[in-house]
Formats: C-alpha cells, structure tokens, sequence
C-alpha cells in the first residue's frame, strides 16, 4: 500500500507565513498551440514560479551551510526506500519534542517521521501559532542512532517562536551530518510505527538547497497498523 505523504501544490498556496506564493503562468496555450501542430493536436505548458520551500519539501545541507552538498549532490539510496521508524507524538501536551519521546533502538539509515497532527492546520493561520518542533536534545539523539532523514508534519522542525531568538538547532545540527529534512508532512497517522518504508525525492538541482518532494510510505500489507493512542489523539489539542 502506498501512503501519499505530500500536502498540494496550487497557485496562492501559503506553506510558511512570510514568504511568496507559488504562480502559475501559462506559457503556451492549448489554444495558441493549435496553430503549431498538426490539426486535433494541442498541448499546454506553463511556467511556475516558486520558492524552494514550497509544500512538502527537502532541506540539503547546502540550504544551512554555503559549502553543504546541493540537491543535484543527494544519493538517491538516501532518500528511497528508507526503513520507516514514525514517532506518534500527538497529544503529548507541550510543542518540543525532546529525546525521552524517541525510540532509542532505531536502525541506522532510517527515516524517523515525527507525527504530530499539526498538518491539520496547514494553510491556515493557526498553523504558524505554537508550531510543535524537535528540541536540540531530540536532533543529538537521533544523530547519534545515525539515521539518514527525519520529516516532521509542522510548520518547522525548529522552534521559530521568539523564544528562539532565531537560533535553529535541528535543522544546524542534522544537515551538518548530512541528515536530510522533510518539513510540511501530512497524513503520518496512517503510517505505522515500524515496517513502512519512505521515499522523497527533489529534483537534481545544481547550487540549490530546497525543494518540494512527493514524499510516501509503502506499507506491507501486513504491517500493524498506527498506534491506537496516535488515532485517538488526532482530533486533540496540543499545549
């Protein structure tokens, strides 16, 4: 079973308060190309302009750190196919994820999921308030069980309240170790807690750090399903 992972892309969508809106121009028209091929043949193509950090994207280590490697750098074996670990966390009564909420047996070359149903605010305002994130102690523990990805389904894997003062640890420290980022995730509460396997994959981009993915899950059939205490936290609220 394949778990599609990835909010929509459409002209005006806003993903993070503050920056541009995707738009969408028309390029050549079904209608104009009807004077350029052969008669009942019509094609269109359109022009999108978009920042990077567009609905469910990656951060490579070149979006933290002017010598990082780049999208076109990516090994592919690091973003297909990963072993899944997803982390439900909804419903734990306060934004930081800390290291006591990870697991502490993850493989090494896993992607962790960090399910925390705030995508159930996506493309409202209420998804830039008190945003959950992955606390510095979180990102050291996952970085010391070597996994290749962590995705979070909030506005930031950072904390990017005032509080913060602008500092952002997780996103600093995991793609410094070249540990990939996948912001914006949606639908974690159909993945499993172990067993699925996850795949998000930009484009091959040359000096470029960021870029929406089709991210997923492939699920034995199998697999056991979502924790039951993930599902009946769904419709909770956080602190």
């Amino acid at each position: 079973m394949l778990i599609d992972l990835s909010h929509t892309i459409r002209a005006g969508l806003v993903t993070y308060p503050g920056l541009p809106a995707p738009t969408f121009t028309p390029h050549l028209t079904r209608e104009n190309s009807r004077g350029v091929y052969a008669a009942g043949t019509e094609f269109a193509m359109d022009i999108i302009t978009m920042i990077g950090n567009t609905g469910t994207y990656l951060d490579a280590p070149f979006h933290r750190y002017g010598d990082g490697g780049d999208l076109s750098s990516l090994d592919l074996a690091t973003l297909v196919d990963l072993p899944t670990v997803t982390v439900h966390v909804r419903g734990i009564g306060r934004r930081g994820i800390d290291a006591s909420d990870l697991p502490t047996d993850i493989p090494a070359g896993s992607a962790v999921l960090l399910d925390t149903g705030w995508d159930r605010h996506f493309g409202t305002p209420a998804y830039a308030a008190d945003a959950p994130f992955l606390t510095e102690a979180g990102t050291r523990a996952l970085i010391a069980q070597g996994v290749a990805l962590v995705g979070i389904d909030s506005l930031n894997i950072d904390d990017t309240s005032p509080d913060a003062a602008g500092a952002r640890p997780a996103h600093s420290l995991l793609l410094a170790a070249r540990i990939h980022v996948v912001e914006h995730l949606t639908g974690l509460d159909a993945v499993p807690e172990r067993g699925a396997r996850f795949t998000a994959v930009p484009p091959k981009v040359q000096a470029f750090g960021t870029f929406p993915v089709r991210a997923f899950a492939t699920v034995p059939d199998a697999a056991p399903a979502a924790s039951p205490a993930a599902s009946s936290a769904r419709t909770g609220s956080r602190a």
